[in-house]
């Protein structure tokens, strides 16, 4: 008798259940958000600026400087789509110029506050040692009078400042720094809780016991599993940082008066708002939209990124 056991290939093409495609952290994290009705709307507003803000000046093409004094205090046209101001300079180019300025400090700012807040969150969260020197720090900075500190800073190193770096530079790195050193507070406190849920959980006890360095599972395994609140702080701190340089700005201790940011052309806008109302309109305007665009971009980004909700 010949035995006939033979192995039959399984057949040419992909099978229902091996070609379904594997699922990704990006893949879940989009398909929730885009479930976010104001987070969708918030994203789309807020690259919308964006790109009218960096692209702008150059299809609108008009010096934001540049004086004419005979079309001063002009509405609405065609050649001046928000106007002029007392001065004749065009309200559009000077919202696009201080566009600029004004995210270009939010998101440097957020940066730094990020990278200050994180750091100080995870090794007050996962070093027991450490955790009581770092919480009582930050308890220390959440009680200064944020806005005087601010303003007593500014007042005592904005000369030196300017003399290093130049006027704008040196305004620029300054406000930078002050908001950002003085902004992270939330943001160590939010990692370190979750922190102290994450290093608790079966996978970093069993990296542990098989002898990781602490470096390593800090990185590669309690890094990655707070990005959800690290990704939500840094849309919220992009709001706050925006909204401080225009107080700054609107209180007259920020950029010089020539160098266009949404606060400063409110504050330059004040002594004419009867005249000229357009003047605080459109930059307190712009300033409301890209506040509120971040804050539902933030809701959006804390929903997706939820692990309980991407799992549904």
């Amino acid at each position: 008798m010949t035995s006939t056991a033979g192995t039959t290939s399984p057949a040419p093409g992909p099978q229902p259940e091996t070609a379904r495609k594997q699922r990704t952290l990006i893949a879940d994290v989009w398909r929730q958000f885009r479930q976010h009705r104001g987070g969708v709307m918030g994203a789309i507003i807020f690259i919308s600026i964006i790109l009218l803000v960096v692209f702008g000046p150059y299809i609108h093409g008009v010096d934001p400087g540049a004086l004419n004094v005979r079309a001063r205090n002009q509405g609405i046209s065609f050649a001046h789509p928000m106007g002029t101001d007392n001065l004749g300079r065009d309200m559009f180019a000077q919202v696009l110029a201080g566009g600029r300025t004004s995210l270009s400090v939010g998101v440097t700012a957020m940066l730094l506050s990020l990278f200050v807040g994180t750091t100080i969150g995870i090794i007050a969260g996962y070093f027991k040692r450490l955790e009581g020197l770092l919480m009582r720090l930050t308890d220390l900075f959440l009680a200064l009078p944020l806005l005087p500190l601010l303003l007593v800073i500014i007042m005592l190193f904005r000369d030196t400042l300017r003399a290093a770096f130049g006027p704008e530079t040196g305004i620029f790195l300054l406000i930078v720094f002050v908001i950002g050193v003085t902004s992270w507070m939330q943001t160590a406190r939010i990692v370190r809780g979750a922190v102290l849920s994450v290093k608790e959980q079966e996978f970093v006890l069993a990296a542990k016991s098989i002898g990781t360095r602490e470096r390593r599972i800090v990185t590669r395994h309690i890094l990655p599993n707070v990005l959800s609140p690290i990704m939500v702080s840094a849309t919220l701190g992009i709001a706050t940082a925006i909204i401080t340089e225009s107080a700054l700005s609107f209180l007259g201790l920020g950029f010089p008066s020539d160098f266009p940011t949404w606060g400063r052309l409110l504050y330059d806008g004040v002594n004419f708002i009867q005249i000229n109302p357009s003047r605080v309109i459109w930059p307190g305007l712009a300033i409301s939209l890209t506040v509120l665009s971040i804050n539902y971009v933030g809701d959006g980004l804390r929903d997706a990124l939820d692990p309980r909700i991407r799992g549904r």
